[in-house]
């Protein structure tokens, strides 16, 4: 967006906007910030404002549940997001909904900024965190205890972006444990299978399928569909990741029949803010045959409409399906799209997606390579991320 374009918006001319863009010392009311933030739809918080009522605000000025507002940035399975947690009276005095917004803020970023960008910052908010809930009396922690888990878990996806995972996995431990301390079974469970979500995407198959029974435990019998449908895609990726096909696929099916049981329903409950559909057991599917090396299984599927989500889950997904060309012998067809993922991971310096680049040209053994082998090669030449 220009800075002319954001003026329109506001009611500002282009300079204006650049002046205020560059902390100038003229002096601006909080309309010309409310404004600005309603358009962008940034919390009111993150730009000093108070706000009793905190929910996002859609451009036309009519309120957008939050539910709604993280949701909507939730495009695919990989990559699961909590909402903020349901109203409720908050006796901390406004900071749990203040913190909740502020985690809510950077889990947007993340689409569109280098988690390394964000690293600092969000481990600076959950010092912040840390030090509220240390201060809380004991009625009140369990609700920051639960705000507390949501950013361990963010910090957590932040690590593995980074191809940190020793990190990520001390942050989604982190989140566990505040979970639990919250007392709400569906958020130790969530967050139980993010980290096993992580560890089969990591390759440690039997470790994941053990976290995600954790997860399911966790539940008891009150198991929304949305939670079976999902904990049966990490499933399935987690016997993927141990070369396991016939079970891979019975996740794959149980995932898919508890989908066919959501039609209908109330919204998913929170922590699940994303309605888990059909599109998403296909890229569970794409991902599962990419580690398993079964074109049949990734290039069956309508790849084009999977490519859904913001640019860094899209080169994830564009890497599994170039495996699946790769697997089906279109060696050229394969490096071409890995090509453009990893432009992606180079612009955001994402590790992830770096490391699964490599760990695909990996599985390409030839003395000859073509050109497009060859050209992904000087890609990767010198990338220390």
């Amino acid at each position: 967006m220009t800075q002319t374009q954001l003026g329109e918006a506001c009611g500002l001319s282009q300079s204006a906007v650049s002046r205020l863009e560059k902390k100038g010392t003229g002096a601006y009311s909080t309309d010309i910030l409310a404004a600005a933030a309603a358009h962008l739809e940034i919390p009111r918080v993150i730009v000093g404002l108070a706000d009793s009522h905190p929910q996002a605000h859609a451009k036309d000025g009519s309120d957008v549940d939050r539910r709604q507002f993280l949701g909507g940035a939730v495009a695919v399975a990989t990559a699961p997001a909590l909402a903020a947690l349901p109203d409720a009276p908050d006796t901390t005095g406004g900071r749990a909904a203040a913190l909740r917004l502020s985690t809510s803020a950077y889990r947007r970023l993340d689409g569109s900024t280098p988690s390394r960008d964000l690293e600092e910052s969000v481990r600076t908010h959950m010092r912040l965190i840390q030090s509220i809930t240390r201060d809380a009396s004991p009625e009140q922690r369990p609700r920051l205890a639960a705000v507390g888990s949501e950013a361990a878990s963010l910090a957590g996806w932040l690590a593995w972006d980074m191809g940190d995972n020793g990190s990520a996995r001390t942050w989604y431990g982190a989140a566990i444990k505040a979970a639990k301390a919250a007392g709400n079974p569906l958020l130790t469970a969530y967050q139980t299978g993010s980290l096993a979500q992580f560890e089969a995407h990591a390759g440690n198959g039997v470790q994941a399928l053990n976290l995600a029974a954790k997860a399911r435990r966790a539940l008891g019998d009150r198991q929304p569909p949305v939670a079976d449908a999902w904990l049966s895609s990490v499933e399935a990726l987690a016997h993927a990741a141990v070369g396991d096909r016939r079970r891979a696929d019975r996740s794959l099916t149980a995932s898919r029949a508890a989908v066919a049981a959501l039609d209908g329903q109330e919204p998913p409950p929170w922590p699940w803010v994303f309605t888990f559909t059909e599109t998403k057991v296909a890229a569970a599917r794409v991902a599962c045959g990419s580690r398993l090396g079964l074109a049949d299984w990734v290039l069956s599927e309508d790849t084009e409409a999977l490519a859904t989500g913001h640019e860094k889950q899209r080169a994830l997904l564009v890497l599994d399906i170039a495996s699946g060309h790769l697997a089906g012998g279109r060696v050229e067809a394969a490096f071409a799209l890995a090509s453009r993922a990893l432009n992606t991971g180079l612009k955001y310096r994402s590790g992830r997606i770096v490391e699964r680049a490599r760990t695909m040209r990996r599985t390409l053994t030839t003395t000859t390579p073509p050109k497009v082998v060859r050209d992904f090669d000087e890609q990767l030449h010198g990338v220390y991320l």
